[in-house]
């Protein structure tokens, strides 16, 4: 554990470390930015644009790619997959290998205090609202209310924690 690289971690001059972060090794970062006290596991990618607010676990196994933002306090679980793009190709009309001209990366929001569970694969274009829960295992393929535990694949509400509206 680290709040400066070692050799068993990629992170790259371009990433933005708040406060007492913390990050095991074998991670990859670059191109994003972390909050204040965030923690962040072994074995974690992080890619690009990726935005992470103060106080946040990502735990072990983890993939956040660009497009995904989690606001303070959002938890993480292990081996949890985001994605951003709806249609992934390897080539282009031309039969070329795609580059970033060639798609378009959607967003993705967690609102502040969400739980994420272990083994969850979010779809991208979504958003997770405020103290939402996401049990483990679920396939996430539209926004979830603040609030809302959801479960399953595809995820389907199971409950609501706090009071709509």
């Amino acid at each position: 554990m680290s709040s400066a690289p070692s050799s068993l971690q990629r992170i790259a001059p371009d990433v933005k470390l708040g406060k007492g972060v913390r990050i095991y090794d074998f991670t990859n970062l670059y191109g994003c930015e972390l909050g204040d006290d965030v923690k962040v596991g072994a074995f974690v990618e992080i890619q690009k644009g990726v935005k992470i607010g103060n106080r946040c676990k990502i735990s072990s196994h983890t993939f956040i790619c660009e497009g995904v933002t989690l606001e303070d306090e959002v938890f993480v679980g292990h081996n949890v997959t985001f994605t951003n793009d709806r249609y992934p190709r390897a080539t282009n009309a031309n039969g070329e290998l795609q580059t970033e001209a060639d798609w378009s990366c959607l967003k993705t929001v967690v609102k502040r205090g969400a739980s994420i569970g272990s083994s969850v694969t979010l779809l991208c274009g979504i958003t997770i609202g405020e103290k939402a829960i996401i049990g483990a295992g679920s396939v996430v393929t539209k926004d979830v209310p603040p609030g809302a535990v959801v479960a399953g694949n595809p995820a389907r509400v199971m409950k609501s924690r706090i009071p709509q509206g």
